[in-house]
């Protein structure tokens, strides 16, 4: 409740039961040359614990009053050591809360304060060595509350920085996963309405194509919702996802486009997960393009296997049926491929090619599968 307020009581409580115990033994140490603790000197010694208990609200006004209470202290001879406890706790807490300037400006005076006292006390001039210790004392406390402050702001940045890095990895997934989506659900809805409309084209004239048709509606809103089951999964848990598309899945890709489709594959090897991915992915949208904008076209898929990358070109002759879902896309087909491709640090170019339409994407390896 106290820190709610902006309040300290158990820091405020010890430091005002160390300063009063620890200056009473100060004075046995120093009884012959300072004067006995009495209410004057218990109110002074008060005022630092009270700073304490409220530098949270007022940082600069409480370490100024305190610093003043120990002034008054010090120049009535009274005991010195403990009485410091608070104001060291509270130009700490200046510098350590970025009031730099403050807590600087407090310190400079104190040396003042206190150099002036070492004459005023003795009645005649303390040397050097006494100015330069105080000097010395002062600055290396202050700097050391300078390097506490260092290390506690690059410790903050660090963990902003780890905290920003976390957010742009999930938002990244999360993009990642609206792609995986859109392609398995393009490609799927895309061959559902295909099929469906040719079993209903061929029901009653050819009822075994339409069976076949009807096969594949099944399949495919299989894989749809396993896909979407995947994701969800994925989401609800927060498990890693693991790549659930490769080139390996091709020829049933393939087999499942409806589409008249020759694939070519040239010095075929293991690809890293994240490229064949994206090579599956950019076929899969391919072929969803093909047959939503050119159904009856002849097709060709040709992977190219390089030293250092894949080369995919996805190529149809134009369509020879009038395509029923040319208007029905999203539109983001073309420039998600594109993102997969540049995700990766390949490149991706679509566009007419004679009477069909060409998808060319080329997919670096990793430096380090290079």
């Amino acid at each position: 409740m106290g820190k709610k307020l902006g309040l300290d009581p158990y820091n405020a409580v010890v430091v005002a039961v160390a300063q009063i115990v620890l200056s009473y033994g100060a004075y046995w140490g120093q009884r012959t040359f300072r004067e006995p603790l009495d209410a004057t000197a218990i109110a002074l010694l008060l005022v630092g614990p009270v700073g304490v208990l409220l530098r949270r609200r007022f940082p600069v006004a409480t370490a100024a009053v305190t610093l003043a209470a120990t002034y008054v202290f010090v120049w009535l001879g009274y005991p010195h050591g403990p009485a410091y406890l608070s104001p060291i706790i509270l130009l700490f807490a200046l510098v350590t809360r970025g009031l730099r300037v403050q807590a600087w400006t407090m310190a400079g005076v104190s040396i003042a304060v206190f150099i002036v006292y070492g004459y005023a006390a003795s009645k005649e001039p303390t040397g050097i060595f006494h100015d330069l210790a105080v000097t010395a004392f002062v600055l290396l406390f202050m700097l050391l509350a300078e390097l506490t402050r260092i290390v506690r702001e690059r410790r903050a940045q660090q963990q902003r920085a780890a905290e920003e890095e976390t957010r742009r990895q999930a938002s990244e997934e999360r993009l990642t996963m609206a792609q995986e989506l859109h392609d398995v659900l393009a490609h799927n809805i895309s061959l559902i309405h295909v099929q469906a409309a040719t079993a209903l084209h061929l029901i009653d004239d050819n009822p075994e194509q339409a069976r076949t048709a009807l096969a594949t509606i099944k399949t495919a809103s299989k894989e749809v919702l396993g896909e979407m089951r995947s994701v969800l999964n994925v989401l609800r848990e927060g498990a890693p996802r693991s790549p659930t598309a490769g080139l390996d899945r091709l020829d049933e890709l393939i087999e499942r486009s409806g589409l008249d489709v020759r694939l070519e594959r040239t010095g075929e090897r293991t690809l890293p997960p994240q490229v064949e991915r994206a090579a599956y992915r950019i076929v899969q949208e391919s072929l969803t393009n093909a047959a939503r904008h050119a159904p009856g076209a002849a097709v060709t898929v040709r992977l190219t296997y390089e030293p250092t990358g894949l080369g995919i070109e996805v190529t149809d002759d134009g369509s020879t049926t009038p395509p029923v879902l040319a208007g029905e896309g999203s539109g983001n087909g073309i420039p998600g491929m594109r993102e997969r491709a540049a995700a990766l640090g390949g490149t991706l170019v679509a566009g007419p090619f004679g009477p069909g339409f060409r998808v060319s994407a080329r997919l670096p390896l990793p430096e380090e599968n290079a």
